[in-house]
């Protein structure tokens, strides 16, 4: 299992090893993709082509977002709401606010 404590509020995640590589591989992966993306404006490709990879980087996000949201109301939304925690309930509206903008 992966802990990793979040900076900004404390709150950490217990996440499988398996779970932990999967995200990580994703990222890596979308990491790849902007690169390439870089490199073709250093390049001066041609837009139309430049534009396609953007909208392939942005599908890769958004399928990250959906696994990790998955994930988060699966286990932390879950628990917490079991354990009597509601605020979760208002955390994770906040948070589908900001994904949908």
């Amino acid at each position: 299992m992966s802990e990793h404590k979040c900076e900004c509020c404390g709150r950490k995640k217990v996440r499988s090893e398996e779970e932990y590589k999967r995200l990580l591989n994703r990222l890596s992966r979308i990491e790849g993709q902007v690169r390439g993306i870089k490199a073709m404006v250093e390049e001066s490709a041609y837009c139309p082509d430049i534009l396609t990879q953007c909208a392939a980087v942005n599908a890769a996000m958004n399928a990250f977002s959906r696994e990790l949201l998955t994930n988060h109301i699966r286990t932390c939304v879950a628990d917490d709401i079991r354990a009597g925690r509601d605020e979760t309930i208002d955390e994770l509206a906040a948070t589908l606010q900001k994904l949908m903008k």
